[in-house]
């Protein structure tokens, strides 16, 4: 005859008493995989920002989300539309859904970096200026066929369509890059923090399933002084946000420089100072011997109206990476 099983037995914590036991194993066991895994990561393509003075300390992975955070008018939105060019540049598929600008607008923009010039220049104002203007927009739709999108929609945008749209991008077009501007049109109260956490909890989940690399613009609060530069204890909103992320830059615009040219022209004390600072104030997977969390120095070419690595360098060439002109 069976015997019965005692019902007063507690199952669910030999459940878990079993479960733990099952996972806690010697360290000796994961040597091979990570043997492997230096040999993977070592043949692996790697994807970089577009300056290669950066190469060694930061680069992009799959699976990881990175905040661009910036005060307003300090140039979030330049640096990232140059950053997903440069990435078409990289031989990735790249979609930017901007919530805050029309597709004419973001499209102008990148032209001007891809063209490597100011369309609004005395010479292209007659009728041959716009015709070499056409050429250089067919060029450009020519080189991004198949491997740039743009999500076509301004404005307030439900967080559970902005998922989707992720996971769409990466399972039905193969897309490796996708770009959010910004994370207030998507979460509506700058005062809903636990939206805000939830918002970005999802995202970083959808990057680890989706195996792509997600990048989210974010406003940070106004400072007492616009020369200060922000920490990441600026962020607006839950502070929770920089604890989910991987990767986190502030985009910080030089307003001291720039005013002191303005008061003094060619007398200022501040010529050589660079025009825009990228603060990596996070790297959580970096593995290399540079600085992790580098403060990069970039300087704006007035005409391309982007960022290069030094002062006086040629705009680049997003075609190939390097970005070096051909």
């Amino acid at each position: 005859m069976p015997e019965f099983i005692d019902d007063t037995i507690d199952f669910a914590a030999y459940l878990k008493d079993t479960d733990a036991k099952t996972k806690v194993k010697p360290a000796s066991d994961f040597v091979q995989d990570a043997k492997d895994r230096l040999r993977s990561v070592s043949r692996s393509k790697r994807t970089y920002l577009p300056w290669t003075k950066c190469n060694d300390s930061f680069e992009f992975r799959r699976g990881e989300v990175t905040v661009w955070a910036g005060q307003n008018g300090h140039g979030k939105t330049d640096v990232t539309t140059q950053i997903a060019l440069s990435l078409v540049g990289q031989d990735e598929k790249v979609c930017i859904a901007s919530f805050e600008m029309k597709p004419v607008t973001t499209i102008g923009r990148m032209v001007r970096m891809f063209a490597q010039t100011n369309p609004f220049s005395p010479e292209y104002q007659g009728d041959s200026g716009l015709d070499i203007l056409d050429g250089l927009y067919d060029d450009f739709g020519g080189w991004t066929t198949g491997r740039m999108w743009l999500y076509d929609q301004t404005g307030t945008a439900h967080p559970e369509t902005v998922l989707g749209m992720v996971k769409y991008c990466a399972q039905e077009l193969g897309i490796t890059h996708i770009f959010i501007d910004s994370l207030m049109k998507c979460v509506k109260h700058e005062d809903d923090y636990n939206g805000q956490k939830h918002f970005v909890d999802q995202l970083c989940a959808m990057a680890k399933d989706c195996d792509v690399h997600i990048h989210l613009v974010h406003h940070l609060k106004k400072p007492p002084k616009e020369s200060d530069m922000p920490d990441k204890h600026d962020t607006k909103g839950s502070g929770s946000i920089t604890d989910q992320i991987d990767n986190l830059f502030m985009v910080w615009r030089n307003k001291p420089k720039e005013d002191e040219g303005k008061a003094n022209g060619a007398r200022s004390n501040k010529q050589t100072e660079p025009d825009c600072y990228l603060l990596c104030r996070k790297q959580r997977n970096y593995e290399g011997s540079a600085d992790g969390e580098p403060i990069i120095s970039l300087w704006r070419h007035r005409d391309a109206g982007n960022y290069v690595a030094n002062d006086g360098d040629s705009a680049q060439f997003f075609p190939n990476y390097p970005h070096y002109p051909t």
